[in-house]
């Protein structure tokens, strides 16, 4: 019985043409050839994605996805997203296209990263929103208080201004940051052409270190190379990187004994590293490839305490990355964090 299905398939297989194959492995994504339940024909990128015996094979074998198979063992046009074929979590689009009464030529687009994208702004979105919901709302309840009752003492009107006046800076920042992320992403295919000596960068961002809140209790050291070379960038962006690499040094690295924030650069042929040291509780190793991203917080009471927004890291590493350069975070719980940026020399 075997050798009777596996004769009718190979008959069936060979009555598809070469001109047949030539098409479907001339198409870039997975694409296969079903006619009855068998792959008659699959080229290169299907077969490295499903397996490279799969010719020849009942579908429902290299397939194992209810709902595509029943559009597929249809033999009509459809077309329908899946997860999971070939890899967990990766996310198709099947393009189903009726070529006979019992065939259908099958096309496979990759949609991960549309997906994960769609994700992101959506994440982005919910995430933005509560951070502005929370300030808002203390906002409103405190002025609505003073709207209403006119007989508050005099200390306690000064306590309920005060806190609307922090919490709508606060909601100022975070939008602040926001646009600034905006423009910068909107400028990532831009490469800055500009020569800008990295002393005068490091050394302005320093300077306005110390304005900081906490900047007091901290005590900046700065190892420099007298013949530190100019790199190629956008002067207002680079201060604004170690702007926030230094601010986050001070929210974190400023409230221990040895609260010393160590700023050093070196040269290594093209590039040059710039890092930025702290001395404070470090972070655990599980939060390190999150740090960067938008909103994310290893300990985000602390972090909004202290005045901070969640998009810092975020921002830099877009800017790092618009001057074609490279982020590297290095931390160790306990002991403090070192942000090194390595940036390309502009000669």
């Amino acid at each position: 019985m075997a050798d009777t299905d596996q004769s009718a398939t190979t008959a069936l297989m060979a009555s598809w043409g070469s001109g047949d194959r030539s098409v479907v492995d001339a198409l870039d994504e997975p694409a296969l050839i079903v006619d009855g339940h068998a792959v008659v024909i699959a080229n290169p990128a299907a077969r490295k994605l499903l397996g490279g015996s799969i010719e020849g094979r009942d579908v429902r074998l290299a397939i194992r996805h209810p709902q595509a198979l029943e559009k597929i063992l249809a033999h009509r046009t459809a077309e329908l997203d899946v997860t999971g074929i070939g890899e967990l979590g990766r996310s198709w689009r099947l393009a189903i296209r009726q070529l006979g009464p019992n065939s259908a030529l099958i096309r496979m687009t990759d949609r991960s990263d549309a997906v994960s994208s769609e994700k992101m702004r959506v994440d982005f979105v919910a995430n933005a929103s509560h951070e502005l919901r929370t300030p808002l709302s203390t906002v409103l309840g405190y002025a609505e208080t003073l709207a209403e009752e006119s007989d508050l003492p005099a200390d306690l009107r000064h306590n309920f201004g005060r806190t609307i006046r922090d919490e709508a800076r606060r909601m100022l920042r975070i939008i602040e940051d926001l646009m600034s992320l905006s423009r910068i992403e909107a400028d990532r295919f831009i490469a800055p052409n500009e020569s800008v000596p990295l002393e005068d960068v490091v050394r302005a961002a320093v300077a306005n270190a110390g304005t900081m809140r906490g900047a007091a209790n901290c005590e900046f050291k700065i190892d420099l190379p007298a013949d530190l070379p100019p790199v190629r960038g956008d002067r207002a962006q680079l201060i604004q990187v170690f702007d926030n690499l230094l601010g986050n040094a001070i929210r974190y690295g400023c409230d221990t004994v040895d609260g010393t924030i160590l700023v050093g650069a070196v040269r290594n042929g093209r590039w040059v590293t710039v890092t930025v040291t702290d001395r404070g509780p470090g972070i655990a190793r599980e939060h390190l490839p999150r740090v960067t991203e938008r909103f994310y917080r290893v300990d985000a009471a602390r972090s909004r305490e202290t005045g901070g927004t969640g998009l810092g890291l975020a921002i830099v590493k877009h800017i790092v990355e618009r001057h074609r350069g490279s982020l590297e975070i290095r931390s160790t719980l306990g002991v403090g964090t070192s942000v090194s940026v390595h940036l390309p020399l502009s000669v």
